[in-house]
């Protein structure tokens, strides 16, 4: 396994927990309604908390700095090579519209497996993976054309925390990513 910063103890635990329970989802019946009661990945994008289903976490790294693509997108920080892997790097808080993007020592990269292909995520925080009910979950509130949230699941409510659930395979295959080829489903 991988090491991590001297910030990354809890991602390591976190890592822990999201194989632990990935390998037991997975065991069961995979899941056919995206914002049903599920586990999810918290993190966190400025002062923002978002979720992302933990079957789609490989795993949970350091940042480091991606070797730099020509041309490429801002929020396409780069590719890394992760045992042998060439892992392209997405900043969400770049692509999302975050007011900053600071790399310190509690930045990570969220690895994930999308559509059978692997891709980074940089985010400012893991938080902690939690198990949200169906009741807990509301829909994704409606807005105007010009706002794209069509990889918005829902809102998780847990005690005074609201999570914004996404659907990272849909945020991750949109065309102005660049990063999948065109998904009919």
């Amino acid at each position: 396994m991988d090491t991590l910063t001297a910030a990354a103890p809890q991602a390591q635990t976190l890592l822990q927990q999201v194989q632990q329970r990935a390998a037991g989802t997975a065991a069961g019946a995979a899941r056919t309604t995206p914002a049903a009661h599920g586990e999810y990945l918290t993190f966190r994008l400025g002062a923002e908390e978002y979720g992302i289903d933990i079957l789609r976490v490989q795993e949970i790294r350091s940042y480091e700095a991606p070797t730099r693509i020509a041309n490429a997108p801002s929020f396409l920080k780069g590719v890394v090579n992760l045992r042998g892997v060439i892992v392209p790097i997405i900043d969400l808080r770049l692509k999302l519209c975050c007011e900053s993007a600071e790399y310190n020592h509690f930045t990570v990269v969220i690895v994930l497996n999308v559509h059978g292909r692997v891709v980074g995520a940089v985010v400012d925080s893991v938080s902690d993976v939690l198990e949200l009910p169906g009741d807990a979950i509301r829909p994704a509130p409606a807005t105007n054309a010009s706002i794209d949230t069509s990889f918005i699941l829902g809102i998780g409510s847990v005690n005074e925390r609201m999570l914004i659930l996404m659907d990272i395979e849909a945020l991750m295959s949109a065309p102005d990513m660049g990063l999948m080829d065109s998904y009919g489903a």
